[in-house]
């Protein structure tokens, strides 16, 4: 069972680290991915994407995935 502070995740933060959406798109949350980098890629024209970038490291970090079905 991965929960927060599995090794998928440090692996997904430490991707969001260098491109910001990496990390989600590693999980699997492909809307979440292209919001956090479209909004940091946006807010870097004005200085602000290092708020976006490090929102994106933070959300790859603690992300709890759903309980698998069977």
């Amino acid at each position: 069972m991965s929960g927060q502070g599995s090794a998928g995740n440090v692996i997904s933060a430490l991707c969001s680290l260098f491109i910001p959406g990496l990390g989600q798109l590693l999980q699997g949350r492909w809307i979440r991915a292209i919001i956090m980098f479209l909004a940091a890629a946006g807010l870097w024209i004005i200085l602000l994407g290092w708020i976006v970038h490090l929102w994106s490291i933070v959300d790859a970090a603690i992300f709890k995935a759903p309980p698998a079905r069977r």
